[in-house]
């Protein structure tokens, strides 16, 4: 009798183990959040501040900016600058139960999220609208970097300097010569994500 207890008992520790790795592996999925014109950084700081101090992580993966590189004329010369592509809008990719949706529309200068109806639940992106939304900055500079030879090398850690990801640091895993891109790993609340990053969307450090 004793064995058939002690059999018994592992299984269940085993269920137990088994139903919080299944309640870790959250589904996420994105959404836009609408905020102040011109305070798009700020706010994108301050949500992930707000989720870390909080401890959940686990349910928002990533608060992104839109961004493109355009070229501005100062005093007679050249100067990149960093222009939100989409001002206004944020892109967050998360769980949005419980307290989350309350969380990120309390943050300061946060309006609501994109598609809310009254009353109801915010309204998740399409997958093909994500792909447009995340891929308009690659469409831009690929015909600026078409004559750039590759400057980087496998293992090399670089900063991505254009994009949503815009200030990150990551190390190049993959060359991808006929393409020219890169894939570059970079940490995202802690976690390790790949990055499809073309030549001008990097800089050495």
């Amino acid at each position: 009798m004793e064995e058939t207890n002690v059999e018994n008992t592992n299984v269940e520790n085993t269920n137990v183990v088994n139903t919080k790795e299944e309640e870790t592996k959250v589904e996420k999925k994105w959404y836009v959040v609408r905020a102040v014109s011109g305070q798009e950084n700020k706010i994108k700081t301050y949500i992930e501040n707000e989720i870390s101090r909080l401890g959940l992580e686990d349910f928002v993966d990533q608060v992104l900016v839109p961004t493109e590189k355009v070229i501005q004329i100062r005093k007679g010369k050249k100067v990149q600058k960093d222009k939100v592509y989409f001002p206004g809008y944020i892109m967050v990719q998360a769980n949005l139960s419980g307290e989350i949706p309350h969380i990120i529309k309390s943050i300061t200068n946060v309006i609501g999220f994109l598609g809310e109806t009254k009353g109801g639940e915010p309204v998740p992106l399409r997958l093909s609208e994500v792909n447009r939304m995340l891929g308009k900055v690659d469409e831009l500079s690929l015909e600026a970097d078409q004559n750039v030879a590759i400057p980087f090398v496998k293992g090399e850690t670089v900063k991505v300097i254009d994009g949503p990801f815009n200030g990150f640091d990551g190390t190049v895993e993959n060359i991808n010569e006929e393409k020219r891109k890169l894939e570059v790993m970079v940490k995202i609340f802690g976690r390790k994500t790949p990055l499809e990053l073309s030549y001008m969307q990097v800089d050495k450090i």
